[in-house]
């Protein structure tokens, strides 16, 4: 593993993962051309979703060059592999917008402006082409069972995902990355890749249909996945056996470390710890039904504006409803952001923030510490792609103002002392969120987790 004293390259140490689970598997080594820490800028599917006229990826040229000036030497992204790979669509024309309307229009992620059209496999190229002058690695994911199909103006990138069974789509993930690394490979440009995902937060959305809801019980929705996620990284290991490989997890799945399959080659958790912002969504429960929201408590927060419609009407509907099933975020909670008063918000987040300090601290610590001994006892890299506070709406502030910067610090920190691979400093460093023009925090943290030696605290 990665030392966290000295900064010296992760190393896999084979005999501890064989030792521990007696499958002979071997993780596939590091590359020894990579950076010996990762920090990672989450560029998701907005890379290509948010690249029409006037978008922050319009110009990937300068996304790279304002990624670089931050301290990143790695953007994670959604690789679109089902749709350019496996879903036997023409991809010469992939043609996105925003999901409908104002409907979205205040939820992180969702903000499209403008439409864009692209050749898919054309735009996969510029990208890696880009990264190359920049000297920026990829880390290659899926978040297509999630949401990157519903910003398509019709539902056949949909319809395609939602075809195969369930029980498949790992190994249809898994053939379709590997057709996708092939294609980079014919290009040149394969010697960018970091590691590769079959897909993003395995427990949290489509791919994990069929099995029991993680929010009726999470440990037993990942015991339960975990033979699909196995045979998956088996077909990626036989079509790419020199390349590492992995899924990666939402929260830290401490109940359930036994349920990752023994064949990852890194481990990759995102630890979102929520804490005051778990009182918010529990109080007005926002994961649960639209039309079971609260609306009377909400008001009487004080965190709705007063021109919200019933939360009811607040749908896509006709040629557009299908993008409903499309994304897994939670109706209720789109509903809150796009009629949210931020401000109040904010304030009612720091109102009793108080309350949650020590256990969010606590959690914070505890959940790095479980992923960092899982990561030694099999012996393989450690990488938090995402994580710290959690969802808040797009114009809110909580995350980037006085606490959640400080959580930055502190979960970098976190993050070099374990000896991690790779680290972000917030989900919302990005060019598509707000927090991209903090400059001084992102280059801040990026240092304290390439260069903590220096650090003095």
């Amino acid at each position: 593993m990665l030392n966290g004293e000295n900064g010296s390259r992760p190393q896999t140490t084979n005999t501890s993962h064989t030792r521990s689970f007696g499958t002979g598997y071997v993780p596939v080594q590091v590359p020894a051309h990579l950076p010996d820490r990762l920090t990672i800028t989450l560029w998701d599917f907005s890379w290509y979703v948010r690249s029409g006229s006037g978008e922050p990826f319009e110009d990937l040229d300068r996304a790279a060059a304002e990624a670089v000036e931050r301290g990143y030497n790695t953007v994670r992204i959604c690789a679109m592999p089902f749709l350019l790979f496996g879903s036997g669509l023409d991809t010469s024309s992939v043609e996105l917008d925003r999901l409908g309307g104002d409907y979205g229009q205040g939820v992180r992620w969702y903000d499209v402006k403008a439409p864009t059209r692209f050749d898919g496999k054309a735009k996969l190229l510029e990208l890696f082409e880009t990264c190359r002058r920049h000297d920026l690695f990829v880390i290659l994911s899926s978040w297509e069972y999630q949401q990157s199909s519903s910003f398509s103006v019709d539902s056949r990138w949909w319809d395609a995902l939602r075809a195969v069974d369930p029980d498949d789509r790992p190994v249809a993930l898994a053939d379709a990355l590997s057709e996708l690394i092939d294609f980079l490979a014919e290009h040149g440009l394969d010697d960018r890749i970091a590691f590769t995902e079959l897909h993003n937060e395995v427990q949290a959305g489509h791919l994990a249909d069929g099995v029991t809801p993680g929010r009726v019980d999470q440990e037993r929705a990942l015991v339960e996945l975990e033979p699909r996620l196995s045979r998956g990284l088996a077909r990626f290991h036989e079509l790419q056996p020199e390349r590492p490989v992995t899924v990666n997890y939402a929260h830290v799945p401490v109940a359930a470390m036994r349920a990752i399959p023994a064949e990852i080659d890194v481990l990759v958790v995102h630890p979102y710890i929520y804490g005051v912002l778990d009182e918010t969504t529990a109080a007005f429960d926002l994961r649960g039904d639209l039309a079971d929201f609260p609306r009377a408590a909400v008001e009487a927060a004080g965190i709705l504006r007063a021109d919200a419609p019933d939360p009811e009407t607040w749908v896509l509907t006709d040629d557009s409803a299908w993008k409903m099933d499309a994304t897994i975020v939670g109706k209720p909670e789109i509903y809150l952001h796009d009629w949210v008063d931020a401000s109040a918000f904010d304030r009612f987040l720091y109102e009793r923030y108080q309350v949650h300090r020590v256990e969010m601290d606590r959690v914070l610590r505890i959940w790095i510490d479980v992923a960092a001994d899982r990561a030694k006892e099999r012996g393989i890299p450690l990488v938090f792609g995402e994580g710290w506070i959690g969802y808040t709406p797009l114009h809110g502030t909580f995350e980037e103002g006085p606490v959640g910067a400080e959580f930055c610090r502190r979960a970098v920190r976190e993050s070099a002392r374990v000896g991690a691979w790779g680290t972000i400093v917030c989900s919302n460093a990005a060019p598509h969120h707000p927090m991209w023009n903090d400059v001084a925090l992102q280059v801040e943290c990026t240092r304290l987790f390439t260069e903590p030696q220096s650090e003095k605290h």
